[in-house]
C-alpha cells in the first residue's frame, strides 16, 4: 500500500451516525408524509440538487407549499439539518491525531451547497478538514469517476496518495477504479481499529 499523504472522509454514515433515519419523525413532527417527500421532492429533483444544477430551496420550496403548506422552508431545512447532525466524537479526535502527524484530512462527499456549509461552519467541520470536495461544488457526484478526478486535483496529490474511507461499496470500487486508496467504513470497532492502523502506518 503506498504512503497516505490524506484521508477522503464521507460524511452520512461515517463521519455523521446514522442510527435512525433524520426523517424517522418526521410526520409526527411536522405532519409531512415520508412517503409524499421522497416522491415528490427526492425521486424528482435531488438528483440535479446534488450535483449544484438545482438549489436546495428552488426544488424544495413548491414541494412544501403542495405538501406541507404550514411548514415554512427554512423551518423544515432547521429540522433536516439538526436531526442530521450526530458527529461521531470519536472518529473526529482520530482525525484530529492524524492531522497533527501530517496528514491532510478533505471532505469527500456528496452534498448539496446548503448542507454542504451547515457542515462546514455550524458543525465545525472546518476546525477538522483541510479542505471540502463535495458534488455540487464539483458538478458530479460519487461514484461518477468525474468526482474522483476534480476530488484529485483539488488536494494536489496523486490518486494514489489519496485514502477514501467511505459506507458505500459502489464509491470504494469507483475509487480504487480512479487509482485512490479505499477503507469501507463498518462503522464498528473494526472499521475504527483498521483506519487507526492505516494511519499508525504512515508515519
Amino acid at each position: 500500500m503506498s504512503i497516505i499523504k490524506a484521508l477522503m472522509m464521507d460524511v452520512d454514515g461515517v463521519l455523521v451516525r446514522l442510527n435512525e433515519p433524520w426523517h424517522a419523525d418526521l410526520d409526527k413532527d411536522l405532519g409531512i408524509s415520508v412517503e409524499q417527500l421522497q416522491k415528490e421532492f427526492f425521486m424528482e429533483s435531488w438528483s440535479d440538487i446534488i450535483i449544484g444544477k438545482v438549489e436546495l430551496r428552488e426544488g424544495l420550496s413548491p414541494v412544501l407549499a403542495s405538501i406541507a403548506p404550514r411548514i415554512s422552508t427554512n423551518e423544515f431545512i432547521n429540522y433536516w439539518f439538526e436531526k442530521d447532525s450526530r458527529l461521531d466524537q470519536a472518529l473526529l479526535e482520530l482525525l484530529k491525531n492524524a492531522r497533527a502527524r501530517g496528514i491532510r484530512i478533505y471532505g469527500a462527499t456528496n452534498q448539496e451547497h446548503e448542507r454542504a456549509t451547515y457542515l462546514w461552519h455550524n458543525l465545525g467541520l472546518s476546525t477538522y478538514w483541510d479542505g471540502f470536495c463535495y458534488s455540487a461544488a464539483l458538478s458530479w457526484r460519487k461514484p461518477d469517476d468525474n468526482f474522483f478526478q476534480q476530488a484529485m486535483e483539488k488536494t494536489g496529490f496523486a490518486a494514489s496518495e489519496l485514502l477514501l474511507v467511505d459506507d458505500t461499496h459502489e464509491n470504494i470500487v469507483a475509487a480504487r477504479s480512479a487509482g485512490w486508496q479505499a477503507l469501507h467504513w463498518s462503522g464498528d470497532d473494526l472499521g475504527f481499529s483498521r483506519l487507526s492502523k492505516l494511519i499508525a502506518e504512515n508515519q
